[in-house]
């Protein structure tokens, strides 16, 4: 079987294919290394910044018969939601709700 010679136009296009293909080979490449990279200081072991503990105040003071759905820390202040909805605000150190805010009807 004889070889056909290209045309020019063949010729820029294949040339155009080879250096996509090697452009995308090479962002795989980088990007598998990155990868690696990321995985190994992120998995190495190595201790992260110590944080600042949560500290839990000893108790809170809900009103007779409620039960606590959920409870979220503020910069200032906790926040309770008892099961049927009304919403109680504590100081950092617990104890009474200073504002509480009755459930939606």
């Amino acid at each position: 079987m004889e070889e056909q010679e290209l045309s020019p136009e063949d010729a820029r296009t294949l040339r155009f294919l080879r250096i996509l293909v090697f452009v995308l080979t090479a962002t795989m490449i980088a990007g598998m290394a990155l990868l690696i990279v990321l995985f190994w200081l992120r998995f190495s072991g190595r201790e992260a910044a110590p944080t600042e503990m949560l500290s839990l105040p000893q108790a809170f003071e809900l009103p007779a018969g409620e039960t606590p759905a959920a409870v979220t820390r503020a910069k200032e202040f906790w926040v309770v939601v008892a099961d049927d909805g009304t919403v109680h605000f504590f100081a950092p150190e617990g104890g009474a709700p200073i504002r509480s805010l009755d459930a939606p009807e």
